[in-house]
């Protein structure tokens, strides 16, 4: 059998391919409204084909835990039940199509209050449905950004028990995987790091302390999330700043450990997105050995994502011991039905509609 299309089992629940599709924010939910933050039609017919096409989990885009978590005014939220009713209707067709649906939980942080990214991804203001950002420091993200107010300890108790309302909320729309946003330099991912964590409290210096707010976040949705069910975490590996101060992948190794122990099934293997300017070398599978090294001296089972596009590239990964599932972000949204096509080439078996029968 294919390794891309054996069906892999975290807890009680099995994922029918390793063929997953990462988050991937559309921008394109109602900026304001009794709506606001809900999903849409857009983002139902988005899912819903990538279903259609095979994929084996489906991971909806960064999701507010608040209104102030959004990355835009045109991200999608999970604080109030009129989100929770548009979400179940994704949900309900995801499952029929025999795909596992997830959701990743977010805080944007520093970097929250932007506009979307045709629209030049600049800070906004109030008079564009626009905030006050914050973050563990008041340091700006670079120099378009305005610096953020920086967290009260209150502050990030509230924001601890909105990550887990929205993990409550998020099993009552019908996802079976939740997964804690703390990459790509967004609010949890910049409490770990050196390099936008200048705090000297109980959240600031230290590894520990540094770790602690993710750790306290993990436990609070934990604590809510059924046992049966998988939690995954999205992890930046390394800030990229070499020679200075920052989040590195010895970190990475060492921070897998701590949050399996803390409940965490799955580490999702991304980099960057924490410190502007830096440069990142770019190629195709540029971040899979991160996902190894999670998987293999960690020990805890890994995500890959990174310019993985062809099936067999895909395949050679999992054989080779580098990851348990691949993450395809550019190519799902290139060819919704990747995961058919791949099964095709490598001689694996995937769900196909009946009404798609004369594609197979």
């Amino acid at each position: 059998m294919s390794a891309l299309f054996e069906p892999y089992t975290l807890r009680s629940l099995t994922f029918p391919n390793r063929v997953w599709m990462p988050p991937m924010c559309q921008y394109s939910a109602a900026p304001d409204g009794p709506l606001t933050g809900a999903p849409t039609d857009w983002h139902f017919q988005h899912y819903g084909a990538r279903a259609a096409g095979g994929t084996g989990l489906i991971i909806v885009e960064a999701t507010g835990v608040s209104p102030e978590g959004r990355i835009s005014p045109y991200d999608l939220g999970i604080w109030n039940d009129a989100q929770v009713e548009a979400f179940r209707r994704i949900t309900a067709f995801l499952k029929s199509q025999g795909t596992v649906a997830g959701i990743q939980l977010g805080h944007a942080g520093r970097k929250a209050s932007t506009d979307r990214p045709w629209k030049g991804g600049g800070p906004v203001g109030p008079e564009e449905h626009g905030w006050q950002a914050v973050a563990p420091s008041a340091i700006a993200f670079d120099e378009r950004h305005a610096a953020p107010a920086e967290l009260t300890a209150d502050g990030i108790r509230e924001i601890v028990g909105q990550f887990a309302e929205a993990a409550r909320r998020s099993l009552d729309a019908g996802f079976e995987v939740a997964e804690i946003h703390g990459a790509h330099g967004y609010l949890i991912g910049q409490f770990l790091s050196p390099h936008s964590n200048h705090r000297t409290d109980e959240y600031g210096g230290s590894y520990e302390n540094r770790t602690r707010f993710a750790l306290e976040v993990v436990d609070a949705v934990r604590a809510v999330w059924p046992d049966e069910l998988p939690l995954f975490f999205r992890i930046s590996a390394t800030d990229w700043l070499e020679g200075r101060a920052g989040w590195t992948a010895d970190d990475t190794v060492l921070f897998a450990s701590d949050l399996a122990r803390h409940g965490v099934d799955l580490i999702d293997v991304s980099t960057g997105g924490n410190a502007s300017g830096v440069r990142i070398p770019v190629g195709p599978g540029y971040q899979v050995p991160f996902a190894a090294r999670v998987r293999n001296e960690a020990g805890v089972p890994a995500a890959a994502v990174g310019l993985i596009t062809d099936a067999e590239q895909a395949e050679k990964i999992l054989a080779n011991g580098e990851a348990d599932a691949i993450l395809l972000g550019r190519e799902l949204l290139r060819d919704p039905s990747f995961a058919r096509r791949a099964a095709r080439e490598l001689g694996g078996a995937v769900h196909v509609p009946d009404q798609y029968h004369r594609s197979v």
